[in-house]
C-alpha cells in the first residue's frame, strides 16, 4: 500500500486550484471549478449510504452527487472527488460510500485506503481553505467549544459544524 501525500502537498494542490482559479473568499464554489476542469456534475438520488462518484472515460469525466443528502455533503461530495481528480487517482471510477474527514494520523490512516484519506485532505483543504481560515481565526475570537460561533463560520463555508470543527481542531493543534 502506497503511502498518502502530506498534507503540506496537498493543501499546495489545493491551493494551487484556489489561485488558478482566483477564488480568495469563501464560499469555495466546488461545482464551478468542477466545471471549468471540464468535470460534469450530475445529482442522482442513490441507494444506500453512496455519497458520490468519480467515472472518468475517454471523453468526458463526471461526478455523480446524491440528490438526497444536504447541499453541505453534496459540496464535500464534489470537493471529495475533485481530490481523486486533482491528485491523479489511478482508475477509471472511484465510488464513494461514506467518507469521514476526521483528523488523519498514523494511527487512524491504517483502516483507510491512502487515495481516500488524500481525497478527504484535499476535500477539507478546497472547501475550507488553510489561509481563508487562518484569517478567520486572526479577525474574530473564535472558541472551538463555542457551538453557535462554529455554527456561524460553518455557514460561511457552507460545511457542516461538524467538518468546521474537525477543521479549526487540526488547524489549531498545528500551533499548539
Amino acid at each position: 500500500m502506497k503511502k498518502p501525500r502530506t498534507a503540506r502537498v496537498i493543501r499546495g494542490r489545493a491551493k494551487q486550484l484556489l489561485t488558478d482559479y482566483e477564488i480568495t473568499r469563501p464560499p469555495v464554489p466546488v461545482a464551478a471549478l468542477a466545471d471549468a476542469l471540464g468535470i460534469r456534475v450530475r445529482y442522482s438520488p442513490f441507494d444506500g449510504e453512496l455519497a458520490g462518484m468519480l467515472a472518468r472515460g475517454d471523453d468526458e469525466t463526471i461526478i455523480g452527487v446524491n440528490s438526497l443528502h444536504h447541499p453541505n455533503r453534496q459540496r464535500f461530495t464534489i470537493a471529495h472527488e475533485l481530490g481523486h481528480f486533482c491528485l491523479l487517482h489511478k482508475g477509471e471510477v472511484h465510488i464513494d460510500r461514506t467518507f469521514r474527514i476526521n483528523r488523519r494520523d498514523a494511527a487512524s490512516s491504517q483502516a483507510v485506503k491512502p487515495d481516500e484519506i488524500e481525497a478527504n485532505r484535499f476535500a477539507a483543504e478546497l472547501l475550507m481553505p488553510y489561509d481563508m481560515i487562518v484569517d478567520d481565526l486572526l479577525e474574530r475570537d473564535i472558541d472551538v467549544e463555542n457551538e453557535e460561533q462554529i455554527k456561524e463560520l460553518a455557514e460561511i463555508y457552507k460545511v457542516s459544524a461538524q467538518a468546521m470543527t474537525h477543521r479549526l481542531t487540526n488547524i489549531l493543534q498545528l500551533y499548539g
